[in-house]
């Protein structure tokens, strides 16, 4: 009986000390688990930045485009009938550029494209 609980005892302790060498798993599984959540982190922030640059790129207009007709059918043709609307109402152009979100320059392209008088 007492051997028993000797032989017992020396295994307890044999495991105890063989816990101790084997490798944790648990921590490598840890930084496995680290190690996709930057590299997911870095992918999102790459996509989010890609996206803003395209998002911006379609946002300017075009400034190679060289005349002046063609960049007019760039713009909604509904924005064309609102600032024609609008000049038909007798507002400024400062006032169609503000109502409509256009540059007074580009009021003024559209104005002459539709054959109104900038002065009128």
């Amino acid at each position: 009986m007492n051997t028993l609980i000797l032989i017992m005892i020396v295994f307890a302790v044999l495991l105890i000390i063989v816990s101790f060498i084997i490798p944790d798993h648990s921590k490598q599984v840890k930084n496995d688990l680290d190690q996709l959540s930057i590299q997911l982190y870095q992918e999102t922030y790459q996509i989010k930045k890609r996206l803003k640059v395209l998002e911006e790129e379609l946002l300017l207009p075009n400034s190679n485009a060289s005349d002046d007709h063609a960049s007019s059918k760039k713009v909604n043709p509904i924005i064309v009938n609102q600032v024609r609307l609008l000049k038909q109402q007798g507002l400024t152009v400062e006032q169609i550029a503000k109502q409509s979100a256009l540059t007074t320059d580009e009021v003024n392209k559209i104005l002459k494209d539709e054959g109104w008088d900038k002065n009128e």
